[in-house]
């Protein structure tokens, strides 16, 4: 409404022909005497009437005139107006007002000024504008047309502004530019206190900054500290990355910020999450706080926790805190826990780029179709393969691997094969009490799209298996055997059959006759109880128990190559 009047009011052509009318209609009435007076008149201040107080505790005073190059007045006609024409100077208290002429309205104690007007206050603001009604009861000052408010090395320009020199508050509502050494600000409203040197944006908001683009919704700005403070959805734009934020603070000079309500960060396909954000564009680097989710769109993959750092310049990640690891290419995702897990990123930016992700410690990973615990690893996108360390336990269906290092080698994050080195067992359960026991000094496991189909066992070999009838997959014996190298075939995630390459010895015995000390490998163990259930039991961390850990041994690995391709194995 405000608006609205105040373009009703004072329309500039308007204005011009009253100014005009007013002086003609003044010079012809005038007589040589009165002309002389009239001539003296700009020489001497306007009387000033008693001292008035507002509501905020401020006298209120007159508006001077101190100097005009013509003064007219019809004290007949129109006895509270002077014209004024030429080099006009006003003052209101320590408000200075200058134009190329204007009315004085006595009876209201309001100016309106046409042509070069400027308002100061002091040295440090100064008022622009083409032209200018000044409410002296309200101390409000409403400019239009070329409008410009300068506060040392902040410029606000616009077309319409009102200046409110009670509250020391400029405002737009038309669309306005506010500029200072750092950033320039545009909106279709906003406001400027030069006092405080804060200004609030509404509606179509653009912060350009040479490193960066923010637009928003309702922002505020100190031109003094530099800090946007972010009041509604944002976003922040540059060549290398993309926030979006609705609540937080910006500091447009250091490049820091700090974020709540779900802010997302968002550089090279990689979205990082987290109920409230830091981030530091000048180092690179963003911590994440609570619910934290750091999302990579390109390689499928994903880390959570309650704490995330990632390092854009470097590529290296942190998470901590219910850290967890997902991996969602295959379509059934893999969900791993660690207390820490981390990201390391080794030449970056070239062509022989590579990256490490570590676990540790109390590492526990499942999907539907395998499982695993142990106490850290490392995977190595160079040659795609995930180590596991001290006492690792993997489970792939009804089948248990174990040994003292565990490696397994990736194609298109699918299992491709598997290195057990040292100690090695694989243990598949029958029933409750009967299972297939096959022991060694290490053992390479083969998968054909995710299903383990063969596995070879090297050096000192141990088996116990239990052959089943085709009709009725009921159990007909126990075999016992001893060789220096085995290879099994599996079927559906079951133990089809084995073959012993080279010298070996066995003996077959029936069910009720199997002798005690037969039953069970030296080196058997069921860690049923430690195996991770679902994706929230990763969280549960179950060690085994005494006398089942593993004495790791120095013995190397052995070197024998995989000379046979898998798929002719498994024919």
């Amino acid at each position: 409404m405000q608006k609205k009047n105040t373009r009703i009011h004072f329309l500039n052509k308007h204005r011009y022909l009253l100014a005009g009318i007013l002086c003609l209609f003044g010079i012809c009435l005038l007589s040589a005497q009165d002309k002389k007076k009239a001539a003296d008149a700009p020489k001497k201040t306007v009387a000033v009437q008693p001292a008035k107080t507002d509501t905020l505790g401020k006298k209120k005073t007159r508006v001077d005139l101190l100097y005009a190059d013509e003064a007219q007045a019809d004290k007949e006609l129109r006895p509270d107006v002077q014209v004024l024409i030429g080099s006009v100077k006003m003052k209101h208290d320590s408000m200075y007002m200058f134009c190329d002429s204007a009315l004085i309205f006595e009876k209201i104690n309001s100016v309106e000024a046409f042509g070069n007007v400027r308002m100061e206050q002091g040295d440090t603001l100064f008022i622009y504008g083409d032209y200018l009604y000044y409410d002296g009861m309200s101390q409000l000052a409403m400019l239009r047309e070329n409008v410009r408010m300068i506060n040392r090395n902040t410029e606000l320009t616009t077309d319409s502004l009102n200046y409110d020199r009670l509250y020391d508050l400029g405002y737009y509502f038309d669309g306005g530019t506010l500029t200072d050494e750092e950033n320039v600000l545009t909106s279709e409203w906003g406001e400027y206190s030069p006092a405080t040197k804060l200004a609030v944006f509404n509606h179509d908001v653009k912060l350009v900054n040479p490193k960066f683009v923010l637009t928003s919704d309702t922002l505020k700005y100190s031109t003094d500290t530099k800090i946007a403070t972010i009041l509604g959805p944002s976003d922040i734009v540059s060549d290398e990355n993309h926030i979006y934020s609705e609540r937080g603070i910006y500091n447009t000079n250091t490049g820091q910020a700090e974020l709540l309500d779900r802010s997302v960060l968002t550089n090279d396909g990689k979205k990082l999450t987290g109920d409230s954000l830091f981030y530091d564009r000048n180092l690179g680097y963003g911590e994440a706080f609570d619910n934290v989710q750091m999302n990579d769109t390109v390689n499928r993959n994903m880390l959570t926790g309650d704490y995330c750092f990632y390092n854009e310049l470097s590529g290296s990640a942190v998470a901590t805190e219910r850290a967890v690891a997902i991996d969602y290419s295959q379509g059934d995702s893999l969900f791993m826990h660690g207390d820490t897990l981390r990201l390391i990123t080794y030449n970056i930016n070239t062509d022989s780029m590579y990256r490490e992700m570590r676990a540790y410690h109390k590492v526990r990973a499942y999907r539907t179709d395998v499982q695993a615990v142990c106490d850290s690893l490392v995977y190595n996108s160079k040659d795609s393969c995930m180590t596991m360390y001290t006492d690792p336990i993997l489970w792939h269906g009804e089948q248990q691997l174990l040994g003292e290092e565990i490696k397994i080698y990736m194609n298109d994050s699918t299992i491709d094969w598997a290195h057990i080195i040292n100690q090695a067992l694989t243990v598949e359960r029958k029933d409750s009490i009967h299972y297939n026991q096959v022991s060694g000094k290490e053992m390479k496991a083969f998968f054909i799209d995710g299903d383990m189909r063969l596995v070879e066992v090297n050096g000192n070999v141990l088996v116990i298996y239990y052959p089943v009838e085709e009709r009725d997959s009921s159990l007909i014996m126990m075999n016992y055997s001893e060789g220096g190298l085995l290879k099994m075939y599996l079927k559906e995630r079951k133990m089809e059959r084995g073959v012993f390459i080279g010298k070996t010895t066995g003996t077959a015995y029936p069910l009720t006759q199997i002798p005690p000390d037969k039953s069970k490998l030296p080196s058997f163990v069921w860690f049923d109880y430690i195996r991770p259930r679902n994706k929230d039991d990763i969280f549960e961390w179950r060690g085994k128990k005494a006398g089942e850990v593993l004495q790791k041994s120095d013995r190397k690995p052995v070197t024998s190559p995989r000379n046979m391709h898998i798929q002719r194995n498994t024919k």
